[in-house]
């Protein structure tokens, strides 16, 4: 059985099992999973003749799933998303957010809600552009030209008293 790679001889259980017992493997190269079922067997033995059992799978959508499929379809979600980033909400979070205000109002019927949160979000990222033009202008000239005078920053020591002899 030690050499014997059909999973239809014995179960994944009983080979590892064999495979200890004969030598062919050492106790300390044991699979990371083998202590944990022996400790907690399974139910039902792990066989592959075994039919799978029917289990219904739930629907996950979400009243938003909708919405948000129809924002990316329609080609108005062309924007790079930093993942990394959880302080700020993405795009498709921002037009989901503005869509489900506007449809709580209920004064308008879902394609003018729709078209509206467009609108909406696409001038609100024209603003968030224009509000991180300014400050990167400004940070960049500030880098660009050296100033003679040094700013007062707060620190009481300077670089060129650590290296004065």
């Amino acid at each position: 059985m030690a050499n014997s790679r059909l999973e239809k001889i014995g179960t994944i259980i009983t080979r590892t099992q064999g495979l200890l017992k004969s030598g062919a493997m050492k106790f300390d190269e044991r699979p990371l999973w083998y202590d944990v079922v022996t400790a907690f067997p399974p139910l039902e033995e792990p066989r592959y003749d075994r039919p799978a059992p029917r289990v219904s799978v739930r629907p996950i959508f979400y009243q938003e799933d909708t919405v948000r499929a129809k924002f990316h379809k329609s080609g108005k979600a062309t924007f790079a998303v930093n993942l990394l980033d959880t302080n700020n909400l993405t795009p498709t979070q921002q037009f989901i957010g503005i869509y489900q205000d506007l449809s709580t109002q209920g004064a308008l019927d879902e394609q003018k809600v729709y078209e509206t949160a467009v609108e909406l979000l696409e001038e609100k990222m024209r603003q968030q552009r224009a509000d991180k033009r300014p400050t990167e202008n400004a940070s960049s000239t500030a880098y660009a030209k050296p100033s003679s005078t040094p700013e007062d920053s707060g620190k009481t020591v300077q670089l060129q008293d650590i290296f004065k002899e």
